[in-house]
């Protein structure tokens, strides 16, 4: 049986939560503190640790270290970004906010449970190796250790995934700042997560922060952290992300994101190696390697004001271009059917293949949202097929729009070329191409040739004809115009 531990101070809460997890089979054991629960239970005999945040004595953060691989599940009432961020980062294994809903509970309780596997608890095991007397400070870095040391791979076979692998294994081994470019879901992180693993620090931590999905009052406090009263609701100290990173590697996602105050800030720690906590008048050395990305052109935002030019300067040492999915030619059939080959480990499903109007959409959809839309639209193709092939509309694309699109390019590309063609294609809609390219051409084209130059089926058209209300031309118009 299950078994958990309980350490709540509030009794009317800690028995609310006994009888609901009795209730479905779980075997409880309760503490007011963790003083009494290291008294009274040895506590790596559970399969799960709830605690409350805020304890008599010590927090219930303490548990994280003192458990070794037992996972800790943080309650608080107190729920807000920071004290999320500040559990989990310590290594909690889940957060949940009183007054929790009982099934919200119950849903947490089974999922850590469910990944608590003998695996995880060999890997929490080695983040726990910290003396019992470790304060949270210690605790915060150790509970941040690296995870896997195998480096990530990087897939695909056009030149430009070749040159950027090479790249990244030859930057790897220094300490020279790397800033990766490359539009949204190209697979940034993945290849920071490679230069780390490749590094010399590849025994230490890589912390990766998303400077978009920060609120930017709170992004310096996270960044360099502060000290107890250097403002309201600082109650504690508590160490930053970088200072975190010590040793190791920091990954700062969306880097153009940040605001003016963190980016001076920023620039010192690269220039002097060292960070000064919120509210703190002494400086602390950190040796931090950093890796930075973006989709945003920072050297135009430079020259706007909009990003520090001594900042850009200080990150743009070595760089790495990752090409958006659409350019990488054969490698998007390649990736798609590794990706399928994923999902349906995954969701323990049986031999499935791409039909041949999957694989057109695939090949000439343009994929804006690169390999993560691709990830996604496969692994919901997966879900919603039930045969053993997978079509174009599971996949969510609209192969007769793809197409429209594909000769829409075609045709600005032309006008480009050629400067006596006034051909405004390129502000036109999809739907607004259509009705044009229907109405110039139906007199010199048959239905056939028609449907065949916008690469759709002739009952499209026509079904296209309906919804635009484009009649066709008479029988015999084509004849009649070319004889005049």
């Amino acid at each position: 049986m299950t078994r958990i531990l309980i350490v709540e101070d509030e009794s009317v809460i800690r028995v609310a939560l006994r009888r609901l997890l009795e209730r479905h089979d779980y075997e409880l054991d309760e503490a007011g503190s963790v003083a009494e629960a290291e008294e009274k239970f040895d506590l790596q005999d559970y399969d799960l640790i709830i605690s409350d945040l805020r304890l008599p004595g010590a927090p219930g953060t303490d548990l994280i270290v003192r458990a070794g691989p037992v996972p800790v599940l943080i309650m608080t009432s107190y729920a807000s970004l920071r004290s999320a961020v500040d559990s989990m980062r310590m290594g909690a294994v889940d957060y949940i906010a009183k007054p929790f809903d009982h099934g919200d509970m119950l849903t947490a309780v089974r999922r850590v449970i469910g990944k608590n596997t003998k695996a995880n608890r060999s890997t929490r095991s080695a983040r726990a190796r910290v003396t019992d007397g470790a304060s949270a400070e210690v605790a915060a870095r150790s509970a941040d250790q690296p995870g896997d040391t195998e480096a990530p791979t990087i897939l695909g076979e056009c030149e430009a995934m070749q040159t950027l692998a090479a790249h990244a294994d030859k930057f790897a081994p220094t300490d020279s700042t790397v800033l990766v470019l490359g539009e949204t879901g190209t697979g940034k992180e993945l290849v920071a997560k490679r230069i780390h693993a490749h590094s010399r620090r590849a025994g230490g931590t890589l912390i990766s922060v998303n400077c978009a999905a920060i609120p930017e009052t709170l992004i310096e406090s996270e960044l360099f952290g502060y000290e107890k009263g250097a403002f309201t609701g600082a109650n504690t100290n508590r160490m930053g992300l970088i200072e975190a990173a010590d040793g190791g590697t920091l990954f700062l996602d969306e880097i153009g994101e940040l605001p003016m105050e963190a980016q001076a800030r920023l620039l010192r720690f690269i220039q002097e190696g060292e960070i000064r906590r919120i509210g703190s008048v002494h400086s602390r050395r950190v040796d931090v390697r950093l890796v930075c990305a973006t989709h945003r052109d920072l050297q135009g935002l430079a020259g706007e004001g909009r990003f520090r030019q001594d900042l850009f300067y200080r990150i743009n040492v070595l760089r790495l271009q990752l090409p958006p999915l659409r350019e990488r030619g054969k490698d998007i059939l390649f990736l798609a059917e590794r990706l399928l080959k994923q999902q349906l480990e995954r969701l323990g499903r049986g031999p499935t293949r791409f039909s041949p109007r999957a694989i057109q959409a695939i090949t000439t959809y343009q994929w804006p949202g690169n390999v993560r839309e691709l990830e996604h639209a496969i692994e919901r193709a997966v879900i919603l097929s039930e045969g053993e092939e997978i079509d174009n509309e599971s996949l969510g694309i609209d192969l007769e729009l793809v197409n429209i699109n594909r000769l829409r390019g075609d045709r600005i590309v032309e006008s480009k070329r050629s400067p006596r063609n006034n051909d405004p294609a390129e502000d036109l809609s999809l739907e607004d191409y259509f009705q044009r390219f229907v109405i110039e051409h139906q007199d010199s084209m048959s239905e056939t040739e028609l449907a065949q130059k916008l690469g759709i089926s002739r009952k499209c058209l026509w079904e296209r004809r309906q919804r635009f209300d484009i009649p066709r031309r008479k029988s015999g118009s084509r004849s009649r115009k070319h004889a005049g």
